[in-house]
């Protein structure tokens, strides 16, 4: 990693986990394979800033560690990139464990439950599926009619506005609400 740490894929140390190289890897990590709209690509950084604001508008009354936990929910993918649901079905079982083995050392480093509960994960869930909708339809060309049939119509329809970031600006800003949120 840039910090000069070094992870072991297959047995991954909570030591070895530092938030820039998470915001490093996941500003540069494109959504949609890139195929967005946008001098830039819209990445997971972005996203998971996304999701993260959208988990506090279906729930305001998020403990800063739920929205730690929603910031971070894609963090394994500064690692292993985004792919799409079914490319990681295809992987099978033995992706999901190696995906879960990271996720929780990410966590473990900075202090969050090792498994995320069931309600607080079905609420992020929730607010992904929203993300992905806004990003269809948005940024990757589909219709609503497409995005409805794909993602499922968005129980809440929010007026945010994407608009893809150069990776300086998404991971400084993924890095700032990091650290707001450790701060509070």
């Amino acid at each position: 990693m840039l910090s000069g740490r070094r992870l072991d894929l297959l047995d991954p140390s909570p030591l070895d986990i530092e938030i820039s190289d998470i915001a490093h890897g996941l500003a540069r990590v494109a959504r949609w394979n890139g195929q967005t709209i946008g001098e830039h690509a819209f990445s997971v950084a972005q996203h998971s800033l996304v999701v993260e604001e959208v988990c506090r508008e279906l729930s305001p009354k998020m403990t800063r560690e739920e929205c730690m936990v929603a910031l971070l929910h894609d963090s394994p993918e500064y690692v292993i990139g985004d792919m799409i649901s079914p490319f990681k079905a295809v992987l099978g079982e033995g992706y999901r464990t190696f995906e879960d083995r990271l996720e929780r050392a990410i966590h473990i480093r900075f202090g969050l439950p090792p498994v995320t509960d069931k309600k607080l994960k079905k609420l992020i869930k929730r607010a992904d599926h929203i993300s992905a909708w806004l990003e269809a339809v948005q940024l990757a060309g589909f219709s609503e009619a497409e995005a409805d049939e794909i993602f499922g119509a968005p129980e809440v329809h929010s007026e945010m506005r994407l608009t893809p970031m150069p990776a300086m600006e998404a991971q400084a800003k993924f890095v700032e609400r990091f650290k707001a949120l450790q701060a509070s």
